[in-house]
């Protein structure tokens, strides 16, 4: 999965304060006034939470496995011998 920092950097915000900041509104205020289905809705939006932070994560591994990769080919130009 390719995307550009600034989309990378915003679903990151996204997913480590805004979900889990809903999460625990949704959850709080949900019982405290007696809204139906509050654990349901709650577990969906962590649920969507964590798979963001999954699908964040892989793009990570894929982007530093790439630039690291590209590194050692950096290296291998380098002349001579030990």
């Amino acid at each position: 999965m390719k995307m550009d920092n600034k989309t990378y950097d915003f679903l990151k915000w996204v997913a480590m304060i805004v979900l889990p900041a809903v999460v625990t509104f949704v959850a709080a205020i949900g019982q405290i006034w007696g809204i139906p289905y509050t654990a349901q809705i709650a577990a969906t939006i962590a649920a969507i939470d964590t798979l963001l932070g999954a699908c964040l994560q892989v793009s990570s591994a894929n982007y530093t496995e790439k630039n690291f990769d590209d590194d050692a080919d950096d290296d291998d130009d380098v002349g001579g011998t030990l």
